[in-house]
């Protein structure tokens, strides 16, 4: 029997975004920085941030109202399928259109070397982007599902790799396997911004149900260590499968809309390599089984070798030339890679919970999320009430409930 369990979760979101965003740049300033009647190139990426559209609207908005002539730009690596126009598909499907942001959006993949870093690192930029008078890049602050340290996934972050498509990222991840992540992101954002071109970003925090908490804007020259302070703030807020072990965890999606490696690897206690509960702060969890895909991330399956299982669904949807580009970029060939695969929920989970070394029903522990990105509603096993009756932060939402399958074997989703 499973327990439907609510995690108390402290609700940060802001009541008007919009207005939010743009009262925080009038106060910065930042605009007046600029000559007047400037091009502005606004990057925006491909992550499933909440309330991007307004945000970015109100970006587009600000300098507008500045006497500036901003113009917004796909800065997201070689998400997309790597093309000019798969990137511009993704940005409508997330509202960020000519039509509601009241700007051109311009989509592109020629790019400019910028020289190589004191680390050697080659530095590229959009060509659309590096040809305007200023650049602003605006992004959610966040943890990084898959490397620690003091920069993780950010606005210094877009700028080192997202404002360089596919070569930048392609640089910048190749570098950073015999450096790290942190480093190599430090050293193409140092170059970047030490040109003058970019102008500063907007950082966007999400609390723990994924909803716009706070928005800062960071000017380039303080960029990194503004942006080193407000990580830590939204680490803090981090949501987490609440228990100390699992032994099977069921994830209904995937998707790079959710993450970059589909599912946040720190949450679900994998690594890029393989490796399996690699993160000291995440519970200890046996088997994954993942049930679909999600439409938003247009085929791109990066992340299910993180899985031990998946449902067909999940492999029919599967567009490889994303995921190989995907792989290409990022060199974590291991996160492409088709685990077992079967036509039913019931035979996914049945192989899980007969490899974890548990031979009585009940002594089996099962976690079941709807994706890592809205953890506030979980559901546990009934032998998992100990550690839920002893965490303040969790309550009890309802009836115990069987796993129940339907005539084709398949669960109804975890509501």
């Amino acid at each position: 029997m499973l327990i439907p369990v609510r995690q108390k979760f402290v609700r940060r979101g802001l009541s008007d975004v919009a207005g939010e965003a743009g009262r925080v740049l009038a106060e910065s300033g930042l605009a007046r920085r600029l000559k007047p009647g400037s091009s502005v190139a606004i990057g925006a990426g491909s992550r499933g941030i909440s309330n991007i559209a307004a945000i970015v609207r109100a970006v587009a908005g600000y300098f507008t109202s500045e006497g500036h002539r901003p113009f917004i730009f796909p800065a997201m690596g070689s998400h997309g399928a790597a093309t000019a126009e798969g990137q511009a598909s993704v940005l409508a499907h997330y509202g960020i259109d000519e039509a509601r942001m009241g700007c051109p959006i311009r989509s592109a993949f020629d790019v400019v070397s910028l020289g190589r870093t004191e680390d050697g690192i080659e530095a590229f930029a959009g060509r659309d982007a590096w040809e305007s008078d200023a650049i602003f890049a605006v992004n959610r602050i966040k943890w990084h599902t898959s490397f620690a340290g003091g920069i993780e996934s950010g606005v210094a972050k877009m700028i080192a790799i997202g404002l360089g498509k596919q070569e930048g990222a392609k640089s910048v991840h190749g570098h950073a396997r015999r450096m790290g992540m942190d480093p190599a992101i430090r050293s193409v954002a140092r170059r970047i911004l030490a040109s003058g071109k970019v102008l500063g970003g907007l950082g966007v925090l999400e609390d723990a149900f994924h909803q716009t908490a706070k928005i800062a804007a960071l000017p380039a020259e303080s960029l990194i260590p503004d942006e080193e302070e407000l990580l830590k703030t939204v680490k803090s807020w981090m949501g987490r499968i609440p228990v100390e072990a699992v032994d099977v965890l069921i994830v209904d999606e995937i998707g790079k809309n959710i993450s970059g490696t589909g599912m946040d690897l720190k949450i679900v206690n994998r690594g890029v390599a393989g490796q399996v509960n690699l993160w000291p702060d995440a519970p200890r969890i046996e088997r994954i089984f993942v049930r679909d895909l999600s439409a938003l991330s247009y085929g791109n399956a990066n992340g299910i070798g993180a899985a031990d299982v998946l449902h067909d669904r999940v492999v029919q949807k599967i567009d490889v030339k994303a995921g190989r580009i995907n792989a290409l970029t990022s060199g974590s060939l291991g996160l492409v890679k088709v685990p077992l695969h079967f036509a039913s929920d019931r035979e996914c989970f049945e192989l899980a919970a007969a490899t974890v070394g548990r031979f009585h029903p009940e002594e089996l522990t099962v976690a079941w999320i709807r994706n890592t990105l809205e953890l506030d509603k979980i559901a546990l096993t009934e032998n998992l009430l100990p550690e839920i009756r002893k965490n303040a932060d969790l309550e009890i939402a309802g009836d115990p409930f069987e796993l129940k399958y339907d005539s084709t074997g398949n669960l109804a989703p975890y509501e």
